[in-house]
């Protein structure tokens, strides 16, 4: 009965499963749908631009070509005027002289026909029709005016769509996800030399397999890359995953996007858990500040109001955090923030918060920075059986390295209530790498990755990241990846923890 009940919880998990991956394309295929519809009259009417253009700039040629013709023949008949007026003159100014001479050969008295046999040669020689050319200045040729478009109306024949790029090719095997950074390597099917750039998009998810059109980020636009590979850094992996698509762009047009890939992006993301800080802290997300009013005049103002009747949050609100919560997380944000004084919470001098997301396997890697003006502070890990009244690296059931800028300046690691004074320069910011299954705690300067302090054990419950702060704050980075340096460090350091086997101990 059993096993049939756990095959029939499977088929059903098979079948949701399959349900879900219908239906999710299913929504594929209505988006493409009206992708086609939209992108079809979008081209409709770029087509209909393009075109409009082209008549535009027939009509302007074919109006420069129609002023140039009109030009060369106002041109030509000017001269040809001007030719002809000039002729007209001579050919007057000859008839006339000739009727003149034709007169002077009927004088009979020899005196006046040598005056007047001179005033003719005076005036011939003289005479317009003797010093006329008789030749065109211009012909009537317009030839070098006449066209041939039969190339042109061959390439208009030509026209046609332009060649699209295919899609790239992304290779998972290429692609590197390290150091928070995630390297994408691609590759064009076949040889392109008109392609200009590429379009790298990514987005978020926490669903391995082909990305889902509802309930997804908008993806992230990298535009104008020259290569076929391309590098995000400091990225904070606040997801499980994330997706990756390509597009090659000509000068003119955009092709197909490449087949999406998924890769995976795991890192440890958690906040501080404010509804078990002690009262004297200020909690926000992944922030922390001491609070020397957050006792009991706070304490007093809620109760007073709900004497009232009305609960009123004071300004220590809890910030709900984005994203999807971890498997591995506590319900700390489904339920309401624990009342003050409650046994929940942190008490006496043990200014402490947790984090609200349990270690149970895996390496893991966060850092701290602390304010400049912060007197005394502790960074490390704890099981969630620490006591209330408990401080960090006092019991032996937490592990931490402790700053104390009060009185004097002092650098220690901490674990059981045993002390080990560490000689090395207090760094602006600490990171904190945890091997559960290893048993490994480390503390390194996260700028550097030196090497501060390493406790060696055995953890035989889940830890929760722990600090305590007086009179200061600290401030926390999380959905960081294990540094490539540190994972090297670790290989080198294994097994090499004797500065520290006074506090060294496995724990029950």
């Amino acid at each position: 009965m059993d096993s049939q009940k756990e095959a029939l919880q499977r088929i059903i998990s098979t079948l949701a499963n399959k349900n879900d991956e219908i239906q999710n394309f299913i929504d594929t295929l209505n988006q493409t749908l009206k992708g086609v519809q939209e992108n079809s009259s979008n081209i409709l009417a770029e087509l209909d631009e393009e075109f409009d253009s082209l008549y535009s700039i027939l009509d302007e040629v074919k109006e420069s070509m129609i002023n140039s013709i009109k030009l060369e023949q106002a041109r030509k008949s000017q001269e040809l005027q001007s030719q002809l007026s000039q002729c007209n003159n001579a050919l007057e100014n000859s008839e006339e002289l000739l009727e003149f001479a034709t007169r002077s050969l009927d004088i009979k008295e020899a005196e006046e026909f040598s005056k007047a046999a001179r005033q003719i040669k005076d005036r011939v020689t003289m005479a317009s029709a003797f010093r006329l050319s008789l030749k065109p200045k211009v012909s009537d040729n317009m030839t070098h005016l006449m066209v041939d478009f039969s190339q042109e109306r061959q390439m208009l024949q030509t026209l046609k769509f332009l060649p699209v790029p295919k899609a790239p090719e992304i290779d998972p095997i290429e692609c590197l996800v390290a150091d928070n950074a995630v390297t994408v390597a691609w590759r064009m099917p076949e040889e392109d030399n008109k392609i200009d750039h590429f379009i790298l998009e990514y987005r978020k998810t926490n669903f391995d397999g082909l990305p889902r059109v509802k309930d997804e980020r908008c993806w992230e636009i990298i535009d104008n890359i020259k290569g076929t590979e391309y590098t995000l850094s400091g990225l904070k992996f606040d997801s499980k995953y994330m997706n990756f698509r390509v597009r090659a762009c000509n000068k003119a047009v955009a092709g197909e996007y490449s087949d999406p890939v998924t890769l995976e992006t795991k890192a440890l993301n958690f906040s501080l858990d404010n509804s078990s800080s002690h009262l004297n802290l200020r909690v926000e997300d992944t922030c922390v500040e001491w609070d020397p009013t957050g006792g009991k005049g706070q304490e007093n103002k809620i109760k007073g109001k709900e004497n009232k009747g009305s609960v009123h949050v004071t300004s220590l609100k809890r910030h709900t955090r984005s994203g999807t919560p971890s498997p591995k997380r506590t319900s700390v944000g489904s339920r309401p923030p624990a009342v003050r004084g409650s046994r929940d919470r942190f008490t006496g001098e043990s200014y402490t918060v947790l984090g609200d997301t349990a270690i149970e396997s895996g390496q893991h890697y966060w850092e701290v920075k602390a304010q400049k003006d912060c007197k005394s502070y502790s960074v490390g890990v704890a099981y969630k059986t620490l006591g209330k009244f408990d401080q960090l690296g006092k019991t032996n059931t937490s592990w931490c390295i402790h700053v104390n800028n009060w009185l004097q300046n002092t650098f220690a690691a901490k674990h059981n209530n045993k002390v080990k004074a560490l000689d090395v320069t207090v760094p602006e910011r600490i990171g904190v790498f945890c091997d559960f299954d290893g048993g490994q705690l480390s503390f390194y300067d996260a700028n550097s990755k030196q090497l501060l302090y390493s406790f060696k054990t055995k953890f035989t419950q889940p830890v929760l990241p722990g600090f305590m702060v007086w009179c200061g704050g600290l401030s926390l980075s999380t959905g960081m990846q294990v540094p490539s340096a540190v994972r090297t460090l670790q290989k080198n350091e294994n097994g090499m923890t004797g500065s520290a086997s006074s506090l060294n101990i496995v724990t029950q």
